[in-house]
């Protein structure tokens, strides 16, 4: 039985995870010839505020870009 978990940083709707899941699922068949409802899947949403990268809190990291794209498109 195959198990996969696989984490995302931030989140992401219902709808993504679920063709998330689909296309995992359908891989592992095609790929692999596993049986689909042998197939697990967890998807686990990690908080930008609880991952960080190069010494940064994620949602650090990217708090100057945001603040810079707002800046560009009132200056537009």
């Amino acid at each position: 039985m195959p198990f996969v978990s696989i984490r995302i940083s931030g989140t992401a709707t219902r709808d993504q995870k679920s063709g998330i899941v689909a296309d995992v699922t359908r891989s592992l068949v095609e790929r692999l010839g596993k049986n689909p409802a042998a197939v697990q899947i967890v998807i686990e949403e990690v908080s930008t505020e609880n991952y960080g990268a190069g010494g940064l809190l994620i949602a650090d990291r990217d708090v100057p870009k945001l603040q810079e794209d707002a800046h560009a498109e009132s200056s537009q």
